[in-house]
């Protein structure tokens, strides 16, 4: 088993981002590795509740994702099981992961730490490596949208 860890910056307090990881309209703005759309977004935001993802690339393939929100500690701390439901990596069928979350307020806004452990093998953390690093740049990116927006 093997593991990733990425950390972004972001400009907005952690009980917006916080929002934008657990809500299907936070969600469609950021998940999924390219600029293709969000398909479904399904949250039941709680310690037991669950979650559904589905979203299109750009090549048209669609890759849908799911779990259990573990623990939920509102605005600083998410830990959720992740699976694929359909595409994602032929090795990662049905194999169960872990994906922790955590956010810090800093001064521009807040500092995002996002771990994905149980990683079957190397190669299927890199390709998940590829992937968060594109959904996280997203969120990043929205962020920054949002905040040049109202200046």
């Amino acid at each position: 088993m093997t593991s990733l860890t990425l950390v972004r910056r972001i400009a907005a307090r952690p009980a917006i981002v916080f929002a934008a990881l657990i809500s299907p309209e936070g969600i469609s703005h950021w998940w999924g590795p390219d600029d293709g759309p969000v398909l479904l977004a399904e949250t039941d935001p709680r310690v037991g509740g669950r979650f559904r993802v589905r979203f299109r690339m750009r090549d048209g393939t669609e890759h849908e994702s799911v779990g259990e929100y573990l623990e939920f500690v509102p605005p600083t701390r998410l830990v959720m099981s992740w699976r694929w439901a359909e595409g994602g990596d032929a090795g990662e069928a049905g194999r169960e992961s872990r994906v922790e979350i955590a956010l810090r307020p800093i001064d521009i806004g807040c500092e995002l730490t996002f771990t994905h452990a149980r990683l079957h093998d190397e190669a299927t953390r890199d390709s998940h490596e590829w992937g968060w690093n594109g959904a996280l740049a997203k969120l990043v990116q929205h962020f920054s949208e949002v905040t040049n927006s109202r200046t």
